[in-house]
């Protein structure tokens, strides 16, 4: 299907950044959002070579991979037959061929290699289903459809040892997430909160585990979205 497909429409296309790669929005897929483009920047990709990006959505996290690094070789799994399709169109559309698997990431390792990464990135579901998300796409990407355990024993079993996996999480729900992270041996090493000014309380929080990591987490500078005196 081509990107133009009047059975599939696009909402509009943007660049993630200026001069970087194309991202075509798709009707029936969670669109573009600010913790992504935060996750993105967060990452690290020194010594990265293979990459799988767990809940992909459109590919715009692994869009920032590529865009960055365009040598990773790259995978992603999205539940979505409709998110799986827009990222293979995304991903076309500037050039790249990343292995794309329509499937529940709880089971990646049926689809992956297991222990064959480098790095694992997610930008998970996180809200209860009791929690009054809305319907739709929107609603499905958001709802919590594997828990902080299945997801870090998900990112634990494709990661090769010292592998990291880097994700974006509520910092309410911080506690669960790291204690699943140290239950599946994916020692917490970096953190850095999100506020939306030096004085509100955090809005997101970005994380880096290590497979089989040492003891010892490294909290970064706050990333402040609006600094005084700055829009």
């Amino acid at each position: 299907m081509s990107p133009g497909s009047q059975n599939y429409p696009a909402l509009n296309t943007d660049e993630l950044w200026p001069g970087g790669p194309k991202y075509i929005q798709r009707e029936g897929v969670f669109p573009l959002s600010s913790d992504t483009a935060w996750l993105g920047e967060f990452v690290r990709l020194g010594g990265v070579k293979s990459a799988c990006d767990l809940g992909c959505g459109g590919l715009a996290l692994g869009l920032q991979l590529l865009g960055r690094r365009p040598t990773i070789s790259l995978s992603a799994i999205d539940i979505l037959p409709e998110a799986a399709e827009a990222a293979r169109i995304n991903a076309e559309l500037n050039g790249f061929s990343p292995e794309i698997v329509c499937g529940d990431l709880r089971d990646a390792s049926r689809y992956f290699r297991a222990g064959s990464f480098d790095l694992v990135v997610s930008n998970p579901p996180y809200y209860p289903v009791s929690g009054g998300i809305a319907p739709g796409a929107r609603g499905v990407a958001r709802q919590e459809s594997c828990t902080p355990e299945e997801l870090c024993r998900a990112a634990a079993s494709l990661l090769r040892e010292r592998g990291r996996f880097a994700l974006v999480y509520p910092p309410e729900r911080l506690s669960e997430m790291m204690t699943a992270m140290t239950e599946s041996r994916l020692e917490p090493k970096r953190l850095r909160l999100v506020h939306k000014d030096e004085g509100s309380v955090p809005c997101a929080a970005l994380l880096e585990g290590v497979r089989g990591g040492g003891k010892g987490l490294s909290v970064l500078p706050p990333l402040l979205l609006k600094k005084e005196g700055r829009a």
